[in-house]
């Protein structure tokens, strides 16, 4: 649908989004070790996050500071005083059956209020509202054999259990699943380039989507696993939403889950209110002072944000608006053309390798950058290869494939597949001559008129696989023709 059509439907979205602060080395409230991944199940865990009786939680006071850099980069209000509160619920993948979170109301404060994320489209910009930025604790892991709808058990490992989520909600201000996803893409880039998450890491980043239609009852779609799925998902929705108002049907208010294999939601429970959550103040927990000084201290060392080097792509690089922002849509992405352009001075040659050819096959691959074989060093060598006319930019494209695929350097895979250029004038005037005597008519024809010598030349290029020098080969074809 395009984007009238979907501004028709009267659609209103907010995001929930949580944030796992993977730089930290402890949880948020014990010193439990936070690198929880491929540990063996319920090893990382002590009495605090197991909530036995006796413990008492402390505060990760970096987890605090982090969570003051997100605001002021979102341009919230820091709190100067922030606290906890307890989100009561059944949670069986919290051992404590409650969550240590933070509320805006009833004498909550959360960390940061307000805030907001400017958009540009084409044909728009767009403005997101911020509600709050809270510090939570992040629930277990509940895994099932097969799916969430069909497995008949659940097993939860409790290793996740208490590491550090920002949340950051927004006001329903989004008209677009696309809307959506761009939001989570820039924040993703603000967050890693504040460096207190790595977003690559599996789950790391999740969303719960809310979602209405014509101002009727809102569906929340949970634990939405990357930023393409929220459109996916928010696409999917509106359409079945559409389709039950269209048949004169109502949507009652609940939370769905988005299947990314069958790309659509389904019915979790039915949602939850508020009250239902019984919020009130963590006991154990005083509240949190925040000096100005502190606040004032933490921007000055902030570093550079994502916009602030989109701008300074255009004026250092001199590159296109368009450019710049594709670039930076990840800090490992921006800083692989920075670590290039430093060396190969050549700045949007070397954007429009990364952003056509280089992106193209991580998007094949589904990886990030840094998690691809190719280093910065060994795509300079293939730009430098190029220059040199060692090997031609078409077969670079074929080269820079299997780079990305074996990790092998740029000239190591010409030699073995035999794709470096050829110079030679004897093995040139070979292809040539094989050419001449297979096509007679478009020799004659070359002869009447020169314009035809092009498709000689391209001949000769299909026949050595893209191998013999274009200019070269130009050259003796015009030779050829002068003898004849």
């Amino acid at each position: 649908m395009s984007r009238q059509e979907l501004e028709q439907l009267g659609i209103k979205i907010g995001l929930e989004i949580h944030i796992q602060l993977t730089k930290l080395k402890t949880k948020l409230f014990c010193g439990c070790n936070a690198d929880y991944r491929d540990m063996p199940p319920n090893t990382y865990v002590c009495p605090v996050c197991l909530g036995l009786p006796g413990s008492l939680p402390s505060v990760n006071k970096k987890a605090v500071e982090f969570a003051i850099m997100l605001g002021l980069a979102l341009n919230s209000k820091i709190s100067n005083k922030t606290l906890f509160y307890r989100k009561n619920y059944f949670y069986p993948d919290m051992p404590k059956n409650f969550q240590i979170s933070q509320y805006n109301k009833a004498g909550g404060v959360p960390i940061a209020l307000g805030g907001q994320m400017i958009l540009k489209f084409k044909e728009y910009d767009k403005r997101i509202n911020i509600t709050r930025l809270q510090l939570e604790e992040d629930p277990g892991r509940i895994s099932y054999d097969g799916t969430i709808l069909s497995s008949p058990i659940a097993y939860i490992d409790y290793n996740r259990a208490g590491i550090t989520l920002i949340e950051v909600v927004t006001e329903p201000d989004f008209e677009t699943p696309e809307e959506a996803r761009i939001f989570l893409q820039k924040l993703r880039s603000i967050v890693e380039h504040l460096g207190i998450a790595d977003l690559s890491l599996e789950g790391s980043m999740r969303c719960d989507a809310n979602i209405s239609l014509y101002g009727k009852n809102r569906v929340e779609i949970k634990n939405i696993s990357s930023y393409k799925d929220v459109q996916a998902a928010l696409n999917a929705e509106i359409i079945r939403q559409k389709n039950i108002y269209k048949h004169g049907g109502e949507i009652k208010q609940e939370t769905r889950h988005w299947d990314s294999d069958k790309k659509r939601t389904f019915t979790l429970r039915t949602k939850e209110e508020e009250q239902d959550y019984r919020y009130f103040p963590e006991p154990d927990l005083l509240p949190i002072e925040i000096s100005s000084e502190m606040i004032t201290s933490i921007e000055e060392n902030m570093p550079e944000l994502p916009d602030d080097r989109i701008n300074r792509f255009i004026k250092e690089y001199k590159l296109p608006r368009y450019d710049a922002e594709v670039l930076v849509i990840t800090k490992s992405l921006a800083d692989f053309y920075e670590d290039v352009v430093k060396k190969y001075q050549k700045p949007k040659e070397v954007s429009n390798w990364i952003m056509s050819d280089l992106m193209r096959h991580l998007n094949t691959l589904n990886i990030e950058i840094n998690d691809s074989k190719i280093c910065a060093d060994d795509f300079i060598e293939l730009l430098n290869l190029i220059d040199k006319g060692t090997i031609s930019g078409k077969l670079a494209k074929r080269i820079l494939q299997l780079m990305m695929e074996s990790g092998k350097k740029p000239m190591e895979i010409a030699k073995e597949k035999g794709l470096l250029r050829i110079n030679d004038l004897k093995k040139i005037q070979e292809f040539i001559n094989k050419v001449f005597n297979t096509q007679p008519k478009a020799v004659s024809d070359a002869k009447k008129d020169p314009k035809a010598i092009h498709f000689l030349v391209g001949q000769v290029m299909k026949l050595s696989n893209g191998r013999c020098d274009p200019q070269i080969t130009n050259k003796l074809i015009k030779e050829a023709l002068n003898k004849i």
